[in-house]
């Protein structure tokens, strides 16, 4: 049961990174954009993965 909520808790860390992501590309940063992107495409990809 842990690992189910550890999976649920990195998808939740990968969306709130994607948002993150959209905000700095909404403030033309884009190095932080690409940086903070990636990051919420692997949180997701391991929430997944352990799920």
């Amino acid at each position: 049961m842990t690992s189910n909520w550890t999976a649920i808790a990195m998808i939740a860390i990968g969306l709130f990174l994607v948002g993150g992501a959209f905000s700095f590309a909404r403030q033309g940063i884009k190095s932080g954009a690409v940086l903070v992107g990636a990051g919420a495409v692997l949180a997701f990809v391991a929430g997944v993965l352990w799920w």
